[in-house]
Parts: C-alpha cells; sequence; structure tokens
C-alpha cells in the first residue's frame, strides 16, 4: 500500500512539474497578448466611467422585461487535463477585448436614460459632477464608481462575461452536465439582470447575438489550440515555429529514405477540430483518412 501510494504521489508531481514548465513556457510566448486582454479590461472600465459624465437621467423607457418582471432582484456562483490554460486564456481576452470594442462604440453613440434605481432623476448619483483633474477620472473610483455607473447600457457587460466564458466551455470542455448548466445560468442571470433593472432587455438581446457572433468569427480566425493526446503518455512541450521547420524537414528526409516516422505521431487523438470530445476514453479514427 505504502509502495501505490508512493508511486502515485511520484506520478502525480512528475505531471505537476511537466505542466507547470509547459504552461510557463507558453506564457514566455504569449504574455503580450495576455498583458494587452488585461490592459484593455481597464480601458473598458474607463470608457464606462466616463460615459457616465454624459449621461443625463431621464424617464424610463418602456420594456417589454420591465412589464414581464416586475419586481426587484439583485442578482449575485480534473484530473484530465485536455486544454493549455495560457492559450485558452488569449482566446478568451480576444473574445473579450473584441466584444467590449464594440460595446465602447454603441454606449458611446447613443446614451440612454439609466434604468437602475441610483440613476433616475432625483438621485444624487445620476449624474457626475466636472472632474476636478485628469487622475481623477484616470483612477475610476473603483470600485464606487463600477457598482454605481449610468449610462453604459447596450450592450450587458455583464452577458459579455458570461456568454464568453460559457462558449469557451462549450467547445473545450468535457463534461456535458456542467455546459447544459452553464446555459441554463446564462439565461436565468439575463432575467435577473433585466428584474433588477440593471439593463434595459434591449442590452440583453444585443449582447446574446453580438457576442455569439463575435466568439463564432474571431474563433474561426484564431489558430486551433494544440492536440493533446489520451493515455498516460507524456505530455509534449509545444514546439516553436523554428522546431517545427527541423521536424518537418527530418521526417520528410525519413520518408525519401524509406524510413518510417514515429508512430507514436500516428496514435488516436480524442480531440477533433480543436474540440473535446464528451467521450475522453474512447478511441475515434477519421474513416476519411484512413479511407476505410
Amino acid at each position: 500500500m505504502t509502495l501505490y501510494i508512493g508511486r502515485e504521489a511520484s506520478k502525480l508531481w512528475k505531471r505537476i512539474c511537466v505542466e507547470t514548465t509547459t504552461e510557463i513556457n507558453l506564457l514566455i510566448d504569449n504574455w503580450k497578448y495576455l498583458l494587452a486582454g488585461l490592459i484593455f479590461q481597464y480601458i473598458h472600465g474607463l470608457a464606462a466611467r466616463g460615459v457616465h459624465y454624459l449621461h443625463r437621467p431621464g424617464p424610463i423607457l418602456q420594456d417589454i422585461g420591465f412589464f414581464l418582471l416586475p419586481w426587484t432582484f439583485h442578482p449575485f456562483i480534473f484530473k484530465s487535463k485536455k486544454i493549455y490554460t495560457v492559450l485558452v486564456w488569449c482566446r478568451v481576452l480576444a473574445f473579450l477585448v473584441a466584444s467590449q470594442i464594440l460595446r465602447i462604440v454603441t454606449f458611446y453613440s447613443t446614451q440612454l436614460p439609466g434604468p437602475n434605481y441610483h440613476c433616475r432623476e432625483g438621485s444624487k448619483l445620476a449624474t457626475l459632477p466636472k472632474p476636478d483633474s485628469m487622475l481623477e477620472v484616470l483612477l475610476i473610483n473603483f470600485p464606487r464608481g463600477v457598482i454605481y455607473g449610468c449610462g453604459d447600457l447596450i450592450f450587458s457587460s455583464h452577458m459579455i462575461f458570461t456568454l464568453v466564458f460559457v462558449l469557451t466551455y462549450q467547445k473545450y470542455g468535457t463534461r456535458r452536465c456542467i455546459k447544459q448548466f452553464a446555459w441554463l445560468v446564462a439565461v436565468i442571470q439575463s432575467l435577473l439582470i433585466v428584474a433588477s433593472r440593471k439593463h434595459y432587455t434591449v442590452d440583453i438581446v444585443v449582447a446574446w447575438y453580438t457576442v455569439n457572433l463575435v466568439v463564432f468569427f474571431i474563433d474561426k480566425k484564431l489558430p486551433e489550440l494544440p492536440d493533446r493526446t489520451s493515455g498516460s503518455s507524456p505530455l509534449l512541450l509545444p514546439l516553436s515555429s523554428k522546431d517545427k521547420d527541423s521536424k518537418t524537414k527530418e521526417e520528410n528526409h525519413k520518408l525519401m529514405n524509406g524510413n518510417s516516422v514515429d508512430p507514436a505521431d500516428w496514435r488516436p487523438r480524442t480531440q477533433v477540430n480543436g474540440k473535446i470530445l464528451e467521450d475522453a476514453n474512447g478511441i475515434h479514427v477519421d474513416t476519411a483518412m484512413t479511407g476505410v
């Protein structure tokens, strides 16, 4: 028993070391994209703060969601690793930045009177006084300025984040029950946002089709994530473009001399078109490639 525990602990430690090394190498190659995505989160918050200075309270617009949801809510909850964390976050930030750029352009184009209670006529928080300095604007009064913002309505930032994460897990996640639960949470959150008067219904509706389209088109442009193998075979570090070219030349040279390449390269995969299959233990062979 002690020998078994020691062997399993050794395997776990080796896996942790390999995974950590892999992610660090990917982080070194992609840190600029991650940093740019994180910086844009601040720019997005700065834009939302800036539109508050332009906000003017007015009569609440007629909204079908307000009629259907008349009450008040204040919404707000592996062992086998199939993806590279750094690369997934690069994709997530790309989706977020593209959606947020569209959002900034939209809510600066037309400022709607905020439906939230602190944005209505008579509230001291509905409008902001002229800032005394540029520093006051740049600091965006976090977190109070984020919680009590007005004017950044179309389309919902809450739904941008929710849908981006749900769509990402839909593609790369492995558990169907979690995928179904995530979509259910997204629908319930949409209703709660309208019920709490955080947004108009149009803000939610526009977010649903805009984010889905943004993710669809950007995902087509981005390269697929590296395919990870199943089973207990050792994890391979991602190759640089130079290493890939040299490996390709070496394989071609072997084939021309009648030698076979590494048989491990022909092992069955459990990932198809960048998507993780539900049954990670099954063996799926592409019949189109084998001609069977």
